[in-house]
């Protein structure tokens, strides 16, 4: 899978670590910062990797912030990105089976690595149900 990685400076460390992680697991990675921990704006990452999902040059995202929310609030005003924001294994399953999210929004300082990377290893490897949620995913997507 095609996977587009961005962070600010609060997600950078994991971000690093999670891109290893990713291509140990056989995925094409493509960075697009940020490149440090000196503060930064999470729109000027998080945008670019949105749109690559969306132009269709990456399946998926992967967006990682201190907290996680300002990451999820931008993609999720991208043209085709729905983008989840998950706190556990279970959301992380979910909002694959139900909403088809293509964007994972990660909280950098809220949980472990090894935390972060279970949630980011479910959502990779769940599909999504189809049945009564594309209905629903489909009146979602119908706002673009």
């Amino acid at each position: 899978m095609r996977i587009a990685v961005a962070s600010d400076h609060g997600g950078y460390i994991f971000k690093e670590e999670l891109i290893t992680y990713l291509q140990k697991l056989g995925h094409t990675v493509e960075d697009f910062g940020c490149e440090g921990e000196n503060s930064c704006d999470y729109p000027d990452y998080g945008i670019p990797a949105s749109q690559s999902v969306s132009e269709g040059n990456n399946d998926r995202a992967i967006l990682i912030c201190t907290n996680g929310i300002g990451m999820c609030m931008l993609a999720n005003k991208i043209s085709g990105i729905r983008a989840a924001l998950v706190y556990n294994e279970r959301t992380a399953e979910k909002t694959r089976q139900h909403h088809d999210s293509n964007v994972l929004c990660l909280g950098g300082k809220e949980f472990t690595f090894d935390e972060l990377k279970k949630f980011a290893y479910i959502w990779l490897n769940t599909g999504f149900e189809g049945g009564r949620h594309e209905r629903r995913v489909n009146k979602i997507n119908n706002l673009d």
